[in-house]
């Protein structure tokens, strides 16, 4: 079966080139530009990783993911962060909130292939 990828960001820039970083890849990518298209793709299909960038308008994607976390059917879904932040402690946050994984913008191809790569790798 297909693995399912949702990138979550609100740039449409940043998405057009995730997307064609990954279009190689043989994933199906589904995309939205907030936390709450993300929360009903998600309820449309559960996705195998999600790509979620944190500055986000309205829900930013630390409370997306403390959300998920929270929820019983998105729990193990790993959540990598792919983000501007790149201060002392950023990553922390994203951790602590439950990214499983921080990629920094601007977006390096081969960290972002071969990191989608090891999530999905790890889910069976």
């Amino acid at each position: 079966m297909t693995k399912s990828l949702l990138i979550v960001d609100d740039n449409p820039e940043n998405l057009k080139l995730i997307l064609m970083i990954l279009a190689t890849g043989g994933y199906e990518l589904v995309t939205a530009a907030d936390a709450l298209q993300a929360l009903r793709a998600i309820e449309a299909r559960l996705p195998d990783l999600i790509l979620l960038d944190l500055q986000l308008p309205g829900m930013d994607g630390l409370e997306l993911t403390r959300r998920l976390r929270a929820t019983p059917a998105t729990q193990n879904v790993p959540i990598v962060a792919v983000t501007a932040y790149a201060m002392k402690g950023d990553e922390t946050k994203a951790r602590d909130a439950g990214c499983d994984g921080y990629l920094v913008k601007p977006i390096d191809k081969r960290l972002l292939r071969a990191t989608v790569k090891q999530y999905l790798d790890s889910t069976v």
